[in-house]
């Protein structure tokens, strides 16, 4: 995931701490902690993945960073 939705670090943690406790509930069965792992860690990570994709379009796509700049105006005025 890039860096640009802010969540990589935050993610990161938490993804540690499931897969831990994934590790724990399967003891011996690496492939069925992984596969418990794996079920709820794409969809908690979608939509920060999305976010990013989008975010790293606004600022390198062919309309940058007009589409920066429309973001955050949008930002102002919505509050």
């Amino acid at each position: 995931m890039s860096p640009f939705a802010v969540e990589g670090a935050n993610l990161a943690m938490y993804d540690g701490a499931e897969l831990g406790k994934a590790l724990a509930t399967h003891p011996g069965d690496t492939e069925a902690a992984l596969t418990a792992y794996e079920e709820a860690l794409f969809p908690r990570s979608a939509a920060a993945a999305t976010e990013a994709s989008r975010n790293h379009k606004l600022c390198f796509d062919d309309n940058a960073p007009q589409g920066l700049v429309d973001l955050f105006t949008n930002y102002a005025q919505t509050g």
